[in-house]
């Protein structure tokens, strides 16, 4: 790889239309006088204390970005405007002169400290100004300022300048620009002297993309073919054998017979930017579409499919067949499962395993190895389609799918329009769980991913668990239950929208305790009234837990009248202790499967829906009289002609 970078694309790719540079340093360490050298290139005679905005043209570097250079003052009254400014700049250069020590020990004790006090994630480029004046016994730059690096990592370069003689005036800002558009931080671990695990990964993937025939190294064709379409250059067959040199002599195993390897790719990165050539890197991660956070640009992962509150996404028929080869591909010891390690390879090319975290962690199923089954893969990913289709399209594209946004995903049909067709098309359900603290939610999203009800942490936030459930005529749908946490109940309601995505909701109460009841009846009057003033109403069920107990006859009474009251099925007893789960998944389905059954109807409810009919009722019975006092009139009228 030659790195000879295409300025103009590597920095539109940088999503900068300009740098905004901002000097600040201690009262006479010479910054107007920098910023007036950089632009007249002549030292000042009489400078200013503050000189005004100055623009460098696009053409003056060539990464062809104008650069807007802001001089500050460091007077306690203008602090305010130094802050703003620090806060809005793409890079801070700071300075010091090189003559006065004690502006040295400000940048440790002041103004390093500040820009941290600040929380800014610029990069700092430290200038030491006067360089005319220097002593020439003066320790080298790189003593001075190797322990101020080491303690301040947000350091990305440090320069020694005179803008008397004219030395460095320009690599400041040119060091200064460079920071913005290729910066170090996101690239390569300065302690650890290595890159960073997510540039690693975006490395991975591209090899992968580039290793056409899948051999594992790139052949001088495959190396030549990817330095045109980063660099819009070919490699001479002389310069390929150079660089797989360059990689055999300090790392044999970067090159086989095949070409250079992913472990000879990494390192030939690795060297370009420890010798300063940041550009190189930046450049191929940008050509593949990668952005300053080492994710893939926005634009290339947005969700271009609108759709109602109602409407969810589902992963295509031919993305599942892409999910079951990826996923017999990393299942290595073909044991049916991911096992956690393949799991790691399988998502290595992604910035990072999204499953690692809650809400998706222990979500599914897994074997006592801890191993996921295709089952389990697949009905986590529907749970990230469900959730966040950007992010489950996103990681589409890391582990290797190759197709568009649009073929990735189908939009369901609005659940109003399921309600009134009195049918779903739908293969995915999500369920919300409500109930009393201590009902049996927990234990029943436990139970559904083959888990004890001891294996779960007791915990005030949400959980969800995930799973395939075979209907008796053998289809399979995809269940997803979230378990609302009591205290969230009215947080919940608040949002107008917020059971749009519910296909069903569950209602659980301890079957031996009368106030488990209690808020489970009032949690199902909530939920009830909320689907009627917004539109959005949901199949219900309720469910009486912990069944093996002593039961408590007036709630089992009273939820059996309520549930008759209000229009749907009675409650149904379960016992997870005792594993009778009375075939309660399968129900939820069924449930799901028929939208315009089971939603309760609160008092208010029937109220308006008697109401609405005696309305329409009235306005039929005005409509036939306004016809028939017509028709009258109409004969009238002919007999008299």
């Amino acid at each position: 790889m030659a790195g000879a970078t295409s300025p103009a694309a590597s920095a539109n790719l940088a999503g900068k239309s300009g740098v905004r540079v901002v000097v600040i340093g201690d009262p006479g360490t010479g910054k107007s006088s920098l910023v007036v050298a950089l632009a007249t290139e002549q030292f000042p005679e009489n400078v200013p204390r503050v000189m005004p905005p100055t623009r460098l043209p696009a053409d003056y570097f060539p990464d062809r970005v104008p650069i807007t250079i802001i001089d500050t003052s460091s007077s306690p009254e203008q602090k305010p405007k130094l802050i703003a400014e620090c806060q809005a700049a793409d890079a801070v250069v700071l300075t010091y002169a090189c003559d006065r020590p004690a502006t040295l020990e400000r940048l440790s004790s002041f103004w390093l400290p500040e820009l941290r006090r600040l929380q800014l994630k610029t990069p700092v480029i430290v200038v030491g100004c006067k360089l005319d004046l220097r002593d020439e016994q003066q320790v080298s730059l790189e003593q001075v300022m190797a322990p101020i690096m080491q303690s301040f990592r947000e350091i990305e370069t440090c320069i020694e300048c005179s803008a008397l003689r004219q030395i460095q005036v320009p690599e400041v800002f040119y060091y200064a620009q460079k920071a913005v558009l290729h910066p170090t931080a996101p690239l390569f671990d300065q302690e650890a002297q290595s890159l960073k695990p997510r540039c690693v990964r975006a490395l991975k993937r591209i090899f992968i993309l580039c290793d056409n025939d899948k051999d594992g190294a790139l052949s001088d064709v495959e190396l030549n073919d990817f330095q045109v379409r980063c660099f819009s250059a070919p490699l001479q067959h002389t310069e390929i054998s150079g660089v797989k040199r360059v990689v055999q002599e300090k790392l044999p195993e970067g090159v086989n017979d095949n070409g250079l390897t992913l472990t000879g790719f990494l390192f030939l990165h690795a060297l370009f930017i420890e010798k300063g050539r940041l550009e190189t890197t930046w450049t191929v991660l940008r050509k593949f579409g990668y952005d300053n956070d080492i994710k893939l640009r926005d634009d290339l992962i947005a969700m271009p499919i609108k759709r109602a509150p109602d409407q969810t996404l589902e992963l295509t028929s031919e993305v599942v067949d892409f999910l079951r080869g990826i996923f017999n591909m990393f299942d290595i010891d073909n044991d049916g499962a991911l096992l956690p390690s393949e799991l790691e390879e399988l998502f290595s090319t992604a910035p990072e395993n999204p499953w690692s975290s809650d809400p998706y962690k222990d979500s599914a199923e897994k074997n006592v190895l801890g191993g996921l089954s295709l089952e389990g893969f697949l009905s986590k990913w529907a749970l990230m389609t469900l959730r966040d289709p950007a992010n489950s399209y996103a990681n589409l594209v890391y582990v290797g799918y190759p197709g568009e946004f649009s073929s990735a995903f189908t939009v369901t049909r609005k659940r109003r329009v399921d309600r009134k067709k009195q049918q779903t098309l739908r293969n995915v359900f999500q369920c919300y769980v409500f109930g009393a603290r201590g009902s049996g939610k927990t234990s029943l999203l436990q139970s559904f991913i083959g888990r004890q009800p001891s294996d779960a942490l007791p915990s005030n936030s949400e959980r969800f668990a995930t799973n395939s459930v075979e209907l008796p005529d053998g289809t399979r749908k995809t269940l997803i239950l979230r378990e609302i946490p009591e205290g969230d109940v009215r947080s919940l309601l608040s949002d107008r929208e917020s059971l749009a995505p519910c296909d069903v909701a569950v209602f659980f109460y301890d079957s031996c305790d009368e106030y488990s009841w209690q808020r489970a009846r009032d949690l199902l009057v909530q939920v009830a009234t909320h689907g009627e003033n917004t539109g959005y109403e949901v199949p219900c069920l309720i469910v009486a837990a912990k069944d093996d107990l002593d039961q408590c006859a007036q709630a089992l009474q009273e939820s059996t009248r309520v549930s008759q009251d209000m229009g749907i099925e009675t409650p149904i007893p379960i016992s997870v202790k005792l594993r009778d789960l009375n075939n309660i998944f399968c129900r939820i389905v069924h449930v799901a499967q028929q939208p315009h059954l089971s939603i309760p109807e609160t008092e208010a409810g029937k109220t308006r829906r008697q109401y609405r009919q005696l309305l329409n009722r009235s306005l039929m019975v005005v409509s036939v009289v306004g016809i028939a006092a017509y028709r009258v009139y109409a004969a009238r009228k002919n007999s008299s002609s």
